[in-house]
């Protein structure tokens, strides 16, 4: 596992003549060229990316687990007419490619006058479905006498939701932020689709766009993903636990 992210960093401080080569021996530089880390930072403003990216996980992991959350509790806890159906409409939502919903939410963006802002980077998770799922099946393994001994002592639906249940799944929220992040941080196609100006583009996006249409320089491409991948790896690190267990618990797969 540790072997590609190995072969991106040497790749990064060789030449261009030693990344393309076909001679084994090249594994390691022959000389550490520090400059194509000094010249991908001059072309990119990472700044920009780093916040631009960072500012769309954020909101896209508020929004989207509150709005999943809420409207998994609906579906699981409460009771209205077409409950099923419009329940079906959101399995139906998952089976679907996301690819189809390119065209009419990007005209929405359009006609919202959201184009190249950080609002349209958010717009396709402002909700989930599979976070929506996810979340049922927590609540709907939660014991119907919690919301009864609530509405005893006083607590509306609101309060029931708030005070009582949603601290109960948060091994849900967790991995549904989890997996939300990651999905937002690797997302390429929206970004570029939507965001045409540089001061809106995310890193994925800057990374696809380093690509020449005739040629590609490598060592400086493994360079700039050494500066996009960093700050993954380092909120890994950091909440490593938390991710195992949010994937443990949920049963999901990357």
């Amino acid at each position: 596992m540790v072997l590609p992210f190995l072969w991106m960093v040497l790749t990064s401080l060789k030449t261009v003549t030693e990344s393309t080569s076909m001679n084994p021996f090249y594994f390691f530089p022959s000389r550490v060229m520090w400059e194509n880390y000094s010249e991908v930072w001059r072309q990119t403003d990472f700044l920009r990316l780093y916040w631009n990216t960072f500012a769309m996980m954020a909101l896209r992991v508020l929004c989207g687990v509150t709005f999943s959350a809420m409207a998994a509790y609906a579906f699981a806890r409460l009771k209205f007419p077409g409950r099923s159906f419009f329940f079906s409409l959101v399995l139906f939502q998952m089976m679907v490619p996301t690819q189809i919903f390119i065209i009419p939410q990007y005209l929405m963006v359009d006609q919202l006058g959201l184009r190249n802002t950080i609002l349209a980077l958010l717009f396709p998770g402002l909700v989930s479905a599979f976070g929506t799922f996810l979340l049922r099946q927590f609540f709907m393994g939660l014991p119907k006498e919690l919301e009864e001994a609530a509405k005893l002592d006083g607590c509306n639906i609101g309060q029931t939701f708030l005070y009582v249940m949603l601290p109960l799944v948060r091994s849900g929220l967790a991995a549904l932020s989890i997996f939300t992040a990651l999905f937002s941080f690797k997302d390429l196609m929206w970004p570029l689709i939507v965001n045409t100006d540089s001061s809106a583009a995310t890193l994925s996006s800057a990374l696809a766009k380093i690509q020449s249409a005739f040629a590609v320089h490598y060592p400086e491409l493994m360079a700039a993903s050494v500066l996009a991948i960093w700050p993954m790896l380092a909120l890994f690190m950091l909440f490593q636990k938390q991710f195992i267990e949010g994937i443990a618990t949920s049963g999901g797969k990357l």
